[in-house]
């Protein structure tokens, strides 16, 4: 039985766990690409129309490795290269992502309706496809 690896925190209130896990806007479109895109290959995660430079993305997937959020593991195509997927702690995430999306949305003027529509007209359903999803593809 393995221990659990203790991440030292700058203090125990839970918000903060959460903002120095995901604070930074990288990680959660990252996230995002994961959860509603599919993305699994650093060169997807560069096609991201936000921009992303490379240096600050693999950081970034470093990051949400060793915080267990996401996982690391060789391309079978390529074993150079490494495909990444959300853990369960990662897909987690969903509700918290889909509540921030619709906070967003209906606070700001955005894009993305047709996937803000889904999310409103049945939260569940939308959960439970981002789930369904999610294990269709660790299945692989």
């Amino acid at each position: 039985m393995s221990k659990k690896l203790r991440i030292k925190r700058r203090s125990e209130c839970p918000l903060n766990a959460s903002v120095e896990m995901l604070g930074d806007h990288w990680s959660l479109l990252i996230v995002r690409d994961m959860m509603l895109a599919g993305s699994r290959r650093y060169a997807e995660f560069l096609d991201s129309h936000e921009g992303i430079a490379t240096n600050v993305l693999a950081d970034r997937l470093r990051k949400l490795a060793a915080d267990g959020i996401v996982v690391a593991e060789p391309d079978p195509s390529d074993g150079r290269k490494k495909i990444y997927r959300l853990t369960g702690k990662g897909i987690a995430l969903a509700p918290v992502l889909t509540e921030l999306v619709l906070w967003a949305a209906a606070h700001e003027s955005t894009g993305q309706q047709a996937l803000i529509g889904r999310m409103r007209a049945n939260k569940v359903k939308f959960l439970d496809g981002v789930v369904r999803d999610w294990k269709r593809a660790t299945s692989r």
